[in-house]
């Protein structure tokens, strides 16, 4: 037992950084700085790796203790856990602890992953909204000039070639 809570609080330590990360990525994105976000994205990824392996210690804590209390490992919760341990209040009162501020952690992470996606979101609209006006400059209308006929012999604005001109 005493592994587990150990783990869970590790697991909440790494994700308190993640959280960080994730609160330093929103002015990042506001701002459209791409060498700092590929910096936070790096850093995040380091930690993920870190929370994974730590992960796979405590599925391997609960089948060790699911195996012990006789129950399956797959129908068991840390609430679960937290009731049988009512003879041992110290540790009940431990993984109580680290179960809500876990708990907090992922719901300030969630939020805040929320914000940013939606960030990204309506990054990603302006851009296609530039394209889309790159693209219609392209297909301008023709210059109102006109024959001696009425007809219309005005050349098109902007450039005709077709495609993204990067030189632009």
């Amino acid at each position: 037992m005493e592994d587990l809570i150990s783990i869970l609080e590790q697991e909440d330590s790494l994700y308190e950084d993640l959280l960080k990360l994730s609160m330093s990525k929103t002015p990042v994105l506001i701002s459209g700085d791409l060498e700092a976000l590929s910096r936070i994205t790096e850093d995040e990824q380091e930690i993920v790796n870190k929370v994974n392996a730590l992960d796979k210690k405590r599925e391997e804590g609960m089948k060790d203790i699911a195996n012990v209390l006789g129950k399956d490992v797959k129908t068991l919760k840390l609430t679960d856990l937290i009731d049988v341990l009512r003879s041992r209040p110290a540790e009940q009162n431990r993984l109580a602890a680290i179960y809500d501020k876990l708990s907090d952690t992922i719901g300030q992470m969630k939020r805040t992953n929320e914000q940013n996606k939606e960030l990204i979101e309506s990054s990603l609209e302006m851009v296609q909204f530039d394209m889309n006006v790159l693209q219609a400059y392209k297909a301008a209308p023709e210059t109102a000039n006109y024959s001696r006929n009425a007809l219309n012999s005005g050349a098109y604005m902007g450039n005709m070639k077709g495609g993204f001109d990067a030189k632009q």
